[in-house]
């Protein structure tokens, strides 16, 4: 009888210490579970913001990379333009006639000489009424003044400037030479800027 009775103590404080423990164990879980929760969120908050930061460095890039493509596109377009003279293209500017006899040697087509335009009917003032499209330009300039440098066996030749679809031949004209020297006057020959060459003025 004593035995048994002390089997029911012994179960009956074994009970006792279970209804403890459990919900102590319960409270240590739900702790631990929130204390992971909390940590989950902060590593969500960091990754959140480790994202924002990534996507901002993403747009920063990419408005990098197409500010730098257009300045290239841009670049390109320069390259490929500045300068550029189509061959059988029409040009009268004196910026233009200037980088066309550097480039080819020779006038562009729109010009033709004061021989080939009286064939037409010209005889003098603007070339528009007899041969629209046109300008004088390829005739020998023989610097009888000696305005420009006299050197041997160098010949001149001119063209008319700004006169494409003219009213006149106005008064500007670039001088050029066989040996590749360029001279500009906008005085009708009074005065004369070397535009491209070696000669020393």
């Amino acid at each position: 009888m004593n035995l048994k009775k002390k089997l029911w103590r012994l179960l009956s404080v074994l009970s006792i210490l279970l209804l403890v423990i459990l919900p102590i164990s319960g409270c240590d879980y739900s702790f631990s579970a929130e204390s992971n929760t909390e940590t989950g969120t902060y590593t969500t908050l960091s990754e959140t913001t480790d994202y924002t930061s990534d996507s901002a460095t993403e747009q920063n890039k990419t408005s990098n990379i197409e500010s730098g493509n257009t300045s290239t596109t841009e670049k390109k377009q320069i390259d490929e333009t500045d300068g550029y003279l189509d061959k059988d293209g029409s040009y009268t500017s004196k910026e233009d006639i200037m980088n066309y006899l550097i480039e080819y040697g020779q006038l562009p087509n729109n010009f033709i000489t004061k021989k080939e335009a009286k064939k037409l009917g010209w005889s003098g003032g603007s070339l528009e009424p007899y041969a629209p499209g046109k300008c004088i330009g390829g005739d020998y300039f023989g610097n009888y003044e000696k305005v420009l440098p006299v050197v041997s066996d160098r010949t001149y030749h001119e063209c008319d400037i700004d006169t494409l679809n003219a009213k006149s031949r106005g008064a500007k004209r670039i001088i050029y030479s066989d040996d590749g020297q360029i001279y500009y006057t906008d005085n009708h020959y009074k005065s004369f800027t070397l535009l491209y060459g070696d000669d020393v003025q």
